[in-house]
């Protein structure tokens, strides 16, 4: 029995290297595998739906029309012009947040008295609801693009102040404490500690900074202007054609999961160290 209760356990043996990367591989390529199953199968139940309901198409239009549509959007001179709008107006926005959110943010993070002054009125400012804001700020800055941009950033700019915050404050004391032992400068501090150290958070801010400030510039364009994928988008409602508004809708997804892949792809090439660029490889 005590020969029994000494034989020590047997070590775990880690895994071969081979099997470790042909497991990741394939983890890798599941999504690639079932993104596209599972869109085949919504589009199949949809058009399943509408086929055996025979609802009306004005309620529900069927996917072969809504794609029909779609193909005609991309041939359209005037829709590419609106897309050109709420790309410009959301990239302009994103802009202003990101350069006042990280530089804010940086501050924040590095001044306690700043951090207890400003913050309660930060958190204030995102209690109150955007779309509310939205009619004011026409008011203020007319129908044209300044109050499209502003929407935008306004959406944008607390993930990205948040997540800066975040990624500054997370830098380990000793680091900082090897940086004034070497007589750094506060500018080598934050080009060689605080910047690196605070980029993933920073591109996760942006990540959902992107998609906020494409839904900020179409919220804007819904309710002032005549231009836009918004302002298109009402119009296709205000004259009742469902299967162009479906492919209206199509349309702004597609751009901003365009915008998004795009922050994660600067992800890769800024920080391709890090485990979250490493992850989504």
């Amino acid at each position: 029995m005590s020969d029994v209760a000494s034989t020590p356990a047997p070590e775990r043996v880690a895994p071969p290297a081979s099997l470790a990367k042909a497991r990741f591989s394939r983890e890798s390529a599941l999504p690639w595998i079932t993104t596209p199953l599972l869109l085949l199968a919504l589009v199949t139940t949809w058009h399943l739906y509408v086929d055996w309901s025979k609802i009306s198409a004005f309620i529900l239009p069927s996917p072969a029309s809504v794609w029909t549509e779609w193909l005609n959007l991309l041939q359209s001179p005037r829709a590419w012009n609106h897309t050109w709008m709420t790309v410009y107006a959301t990239l302009t926005g994103f802009f202003y947040a990101l350069i006042i959110g990280v530089g804010l943010g940086v501050m924040i993070a590095r001044i306690r008295w700043l951090e207890l002054t400003l913050n309660p009125f930060i958190v204030a400012t995102q209690v109150i609801p955007k779309v509310a804001l939205v009619p004011l700020f026409v008011v203020w800055f007319g129908f044209g693009i300044t109050s499209k941009v502003i929407v935008a950033a306004v959406l944008a700019f607390f993930p990205i102040l948040t997540n800066t915050v975040l990624g500054v404050k997370s830098i380990d004391e000793g680091h900082r404490d090897v940086m004034t032992s070497l007589n750094a400068t506060r500018w080598q501090v934050f080009r060689r500690l605080e910047l690196p150290s605070a980029l993933p958070y920073i591109l996760t801010g942006m990540e959902v900074g992107i998609v906020l400030s494409i839904i900020g510039a179409i919220v804007g364009e819904y309710l002032g202007g005549n231009v836009g994928l918004g302002a298109m988008l009402i119009a296709r409602m205000n004259a009742f054609e469902t299967d162009e508004m479906f492919a209206v809708l199509i349309h702004m997804s597609l751009l901003g999961f365009l915008f998004y892949f795009a922050i994660g792809a600067l992800r890769k090439l800024l920080i391709p160290w890090h485990a979250s660029a490493k992850a989504r490889n």
